[in-house]
Parts: C-alpha cells; structure tokens; sequence
C-alpha cells in the first residue's frame, strides 16, 4: 500500500487538501470495485491536531504530526493562501521534514503556490518548476535559482511535481493515478471527475501582467510608451531613441528589471491586446492583426501560438463571448 501524506499547512486553501484526498480514496473505491485491494493509505498531516483556516472558519482535523510520521511514499503540499513570506513563516517547521522524507525517498507533489513552500525547501534549485501564472513574477523573484515554466500544466522532475494555477492541480492528481496504478484507472478517475484530460500547458488561461514592480523609471517609461503605442510597430532602436539611452543598456537594463527582453514585452503586450479583441469582438483575423500593429500574418500566428498555445482562430472560438 503506498502511503500518502497531504499536508495541511497554515493559511492553506481548503479544496487544495480535500481535493487530493477525495482523488485517492475514490480511487481505492474504483480498485475495490473491481475486486482489488485498495493502493493508497492517505492521511492529513500537520503541525497540529487542529488547523483554522480561512480566517478561523474552516477546521481542518490532522490525522497525524509531522513528529508521527517516519516514513511516507508520497507528500502532497496544497495551495496556500494570502501573503507569500507570511505563509511561509508559519510553515517553516514543515520544510526540514519534507527534506528528511524526500532525502529517504518519498516523492513531493506541489499544487498550485503550494510551489512557493516546496521551493523554500531548495529541493528544486536547478530543477523545472510550476505554479499558478498569475504569482509567477514572484516566485522567480524570490527562487532564481529555480526554472519556473509557468506556462505549464504540470512538471516531473524525478521524484518531484508540481501543477499549475488553480485547478489545474487535478490534471497532476490524475497523473500520479496513472503513474502509481495504471491508466485504466486513470480514465475511470478522469470521467468521474470530469476532468479534460492530455492538458498540458496553461497558457491560454494567462494574463500579461505590466511587469511594473521594480524601480527603474526610465523603464516604466519605455515600458508606458510600448503600452500606448502597440498598434504602432516599435523597434529597439526607436524606443531607445525616444529615452535618449543607449541600445544595450536599454536592453539590460530592461530585461532585469521585467524578466523580459524588450522585444518580448512587445509582443506580450501586442497580444494581450489581440486576445482581448478575440474575446470581444467578431473582427477577422487580419483585422485584428493589423490593430496590434501586426503586417505578416504569418509572424502574428506564430508569436501569438507561442505565447497562448494556440491559434488565433482556436482562441477566438474558445472565448468570443458570444461563440
């Protein structure tokens, strides 16, 4: 029987720790039902016997401590809630006992900002590493020594995992199912919780965030100028004319205040204005091409699959409002 630990960590977001639970026990009731033994001993571990979360108004009872638990095939670290560097500090104390386990050979699955605790452990320096899209600029502040790849659903490095934003933590439950029985009851869990299987990237679901967070202001005036005049087409050299800097230092200065190199931005916030267009309005594909700023229908659909994953004609069927 494998052994499962869902840990239920201060300011954790509830469904992030029933959710995982209610996979696997059903799992066991699909096993049973077909006349198998049950696979898999979950249980809720924590710091203490009682977690009050969401303010005090959910109580979440632990199964065990931390100090309980000597060994565990699998640790599942959900989602936390609210300020990142406070919920990491109440946690702490879960962070030496993930280590001991992983370093004994269990393996770590994280959902969602659970990647944020994870990380904290150093386990995934130098390794790939997922989380919810809209908290990525954080965590590769906080963790540059991790590889985010944020437009993905899910990442396996070994013995460690990590999901994307929000529910796509269902999509790396139902991995694990089929990783630790077999893909028949992969499927069977699939359709009993409907789930849309073979997702693998987050990508359409992510919205560009101005990347303003930091403090350089001739930056967030080339970072202004690119946002009021994307219909236009901006080179590297006209927006550093019109900062009167440098082309390189503008170029370094830029991606290591962004993350993004300036043509990156560019196109990042050209499509973003694409997308919104797509979700609103019947214009064509050219139409909305040449609003952005475009001229080469074969460049537009390129960086626009790039940066969503799929097309602009997949897109708009997927979002037009009125579709």
């Amino acid at each position: 029987m494998m052994h499962v630990s869902v840990l239920v960590p201060e300011t954790a977001v509830p469904q992030a720790i029933v959710d995982p639970r209610y996979m696997f026990t059903a799992v066991n009731g699909f096993l049973a039902g077909a006349g198998r033994e049950p696979f898999f001993d979950v249980k809720l571990v924590g710091l203490t016997r009682e977690v009050k979360l969401n303010d005090g108004t959910i109580t979440v009872n632990t199964d065990a401590l931390i100090s309980e638990v000597s060994h565990t095939d699998l640790i599942i670290v959900p989602a936390v809630s609210g300020d990142i560097d406070e919920a990491l500090q109440k946690n702490e104390a879960l962070i030496p006992w993930i280590i001991a386990q992983y370093n004994a050979g269990a393996e770590v699955a994280s959902l969602c900002i659970g990647a944020f605790l994870l990380a904290a452990t150093g386990l995934l320096n130098g390794k790939t590493c997922s989380t919810h899209w809209l908290h990525a600029p954080l965590f590769r502040e906080m963790f540059p020594d991790v590889q985010l790849v944020d437009e993905k659903i899910i990442t396996e490095n070994g013995r460690l995992y990590s999901s994307g934003g929000a529910n796509s933590y269902w999509n790396l439950l139902l991995h694990l199912v089929e990783k630790y029985t077999n893909r028949e009851m992969a499927i069977l869990a699939s359709k009993y919780f409907v789930i849309e299987t073979m997702r693998n990237n987050q990508s359409p679901f992510i919205i560009f965030r101005s990347q303003k967070g930091h403090k350089d202001d001739t930056i967030r005036r080339a970072q202004e100028y690119i946002e009021q005049h994307y219909m236009e087409r901006i080179t590297v050299e006209h927006l550093a004319d019109v900062l009167a800097t440098g082309r390189r230092s503008l170029e370094r200065r830029f991606k290591a205040a962004t993350t993004n190199t300036v043509t990156e931005y560019i196109q990042r916030v050209k499509i973003e204005a694409a997308k919104k267009s797509f979700e609103t309005k019947r214009d064509n594909i050219n139409e909305v091409m040449y609003s952005v700023g475009y001229t080469d229908p074969k460049a537009f659909r390129s960086v626009f699959r790039r940066v969503t994953g799929l097309s602009p004609v997949e897109y708009r069927n997927k979002y037009l409002r009125s579709a």
